[in-house]
């Protein structure tokens, strides 16, 4: 069976380092990578390198949980994450590998990220549609100013 892969390029008014902290905080995954339908809960982040991290994101029509965890590859402050992820469910087999790049512009930070290793079950389309609600989500977190 062969594993899918997706990338996607984004370009948020934010900060490299508001992003990254994005991607590294419970509180912030929690709340920006479910996609729509979807919340989260972080069970564990053990964020340094080797360290392990594992989440569930809880389907709201269906009630059904799907766990998922993984290690963290690459850490490189404010520029490069890299982490492992497999899903707890035998039908969802496979270790995937995410790498996120990020880098300042002009108009604020550039990230890319790309998936690799996507169990052949999954449609990549469905995969393209999860990540781009959670990226519009993590937007809303990492570009807003609230100064209180």
């Amino acid at each position: 069976m062969s594993k899918g892969t997706v990338k996607f390029h984004r370009v948020l008014r934010s900060t490299p380092e508001r992003v990254y902290r994005a991607f590294l905080d419970a509180n912030a995954m929690a709340k920006w990578l479910p996609p729509n339908g979807f919340t989260g809960k972080v069970h564990q982040m053990d964020v340094k390198l080797g360290g392990g991290w594992r989440m569930s994101f809880f389907n709201f029509t269906t009630q059904s949980e799907m766990s998922f965890g993984g290690k963290y590859l690459e850490l490189v402050p404010n520029e490069r994450i890299s982490y492992t992820s497999a899903f707890d469910d035998k039908n969802l087999p496979g270790e995937m590998v995410t790498s996120i790049t990020l880098k300042a512009v002009s108009a604020g930070v550039e990230i890319n990220i790309v998936q690799e290793g996507i169990p052949a079950v999954i449609p990549t389309d469905q995969c393209y549609v999860g990540w781009q609600q959670s990226l519009v989500l993590l937007g809303q977190l990492v570009e807003a100013e609230i100064n209180q």
